[in-house]
């Protein structure tokens, strides 16, 4: 099969609208999560959530066209365009037949919908947007960037909840190894910080109450965790297929070298007890890459503070790492960033090339009372440099759908 590699990075998030601004924040532990500013959210049980600041498309997108767009899609284009231009791709000199798009969105345009439905019920039918549908359906992020880029390759939307843009880059990795395409612009965006959203997810008592401390809200693997945290945002990669990045003389961050995707077929909401879906998503991407666990030195897990999500997939990695599970570290990056649902594996995918190309691995913050349950060095509260050989990322979804990625160092 032909090896894939990781040559652009692209990511607007609650702790940085650029690669270089939320991999600092990472790294320092800052919290992107606070009140909820995008509506009033006094009647909601929960009042807080990671919510992309000061991000204005019109400075990236033109106006007319921005008008026409979601703001899932809109933060799609952005990352994605900084994904392209770090790759230094340039499409003039690509076959664009071989150039594709995968993106993952669970949600979609939410907001649009919203929108829309008040307009139906105020208005009529006759003031309905004639760009409502084309807005919101959950495919037109992967279009609008193909559009942008004239990439007339693979071009696909994948939705599996909060495993979809891990999917979507382990689905990618598939296309290119087989040959289908050389290039593919991969990744997620979610931008589901509504209150229909809100509304669902507090009837579901899914979400975290301490508005009273926003900061310390997120809080995985804590003893005390009380839900999660709510996110938006959007993060991409460019993978390519290596003997094309190398003739073009492209930085390689890390090599993409194995992906794992299961389904629990338990329930519509909880993980099986026990984890087992999410170790087989493991250990098929470990078996992928042609690793064993112990060549793992770091997993960004999903983590997502919810009682069982994290009690699960500590009953997960243990079931597959054995002995080597009191030695790999683990953290959620959620602590930081939010739930960013459909989105989430982008932005976590990044984060495990960062580690592995930089040497850092981000620490779990808010930890403050340790669980018996959740008994993993999940790298409290500090970061700390490590030479990272292999990397995983996991990503667990409604209905039951779990994916794993893993990266590792590039050698030639």
């Amino acid at each position: 099969m032909r090896r894939v590699v990781i040559t652009g990075l692209g990511a607007v998030t609650p702790v940085g609208n650029n690669v270089e601004t939320f991999w600092d924040g990472i790294k320092s532990g800052k919290c992107g999560i606070d009140k909820v500013t995008f509506f009033d959210a006094s009647e909601f049980k929960t009042q807080i959530a990671g919510e992309v600041k000061d991000f204005d498309p019109a400075e990236y997108i033109d106006k007319k066209e921005a008008r026409k767009m979601d703001r899932y899609t809109q933060l799609a284009i952005v990352a994605a365009s900084e994904a392209v231009e770090d790759s230094g791709l340039d499409m003039e000199k690509e076959d664009k037949w071989r150039v594709g798009v995968v993106t993952g969105s669970g949600i979609g345009g939410i907001s649009t919908l919203e929108d829309q439905h008040k307009m139906l019920l105020e208005r009529g039918p006759g003031r309905v947007s004639p760009f409502f549908i084309p807005m919101m359906i959950g495919n037109m992020g992967a279009a609008q960037i193909a559009i942008k880029y004239g990439a007339k390759g693979v071009n696909e939307n994948i939705v599996t909840a909060c495993a979809s843009s891990t999917n979507a880059i382990g689905d990618a990795m598939r296309h290119i190894r087989y040959g289908q395409n050389d290039v593919i612009i991969a990744g997620g965006a979610e931008a589901a910080v509504s209150p229909l959203a809100f509304a669902g997810f507090c009837s579901m008592k899914a979400m975290s109450r301490r508005n009273d401390d926003p900061k310390t809200a997120s809080r995985p693997f804590d003893a005390e965790r009380d839900g999660f945290v709510l996110g938006e945002g959007a993060g991409f990669v460019v993978l390519e297929e290596l003997e094309h990045a190398k003739k073009r003389g492209a930085h390689i961050y890390c090599e993409l070298a194995g992906y794992g995707a299961t389904d629990d077929a338990y329930h519509i909401t909880s993980p099986v007890p026990g984890g087992e879906g999410g170790a087989m998503a493991m250990k098929l991407a470990i078996e992928d890459a042609g690793l064993k666990p112990e060549d793992i030195t770091y997993i960004n897990a999903h983590g997502t503070s919810t009682l069982y999500n994290d009690k699960f997939e500590t009953e997960a990695i243990k079931s597959v790492f054995g002995d080597a599970a009191k030695t790999v570290a683990v953290s959620s990056t959620k602590s930081m960033t939010g739930h960013l649902l459909g989105a989430a594996g982008g932005v976590e995918a990044i984060i495990c090339a960062k580690a592995v190309s930089e040497g850092f691995i981000p620490a779990t913050i808010n930890y403050e009372n340790p669980d018996p349950d959740c008994d993993l060095d999940i790298v409290p509260n500090v970061g700390r440099s490590a030479d990272v050989k292999a990397a995983i990322s996991n990503s667990l979804g409604f209905g039951g759908h779990n994916a794993t990625i893993l990266v590792k160092k590039y050698e030639d």
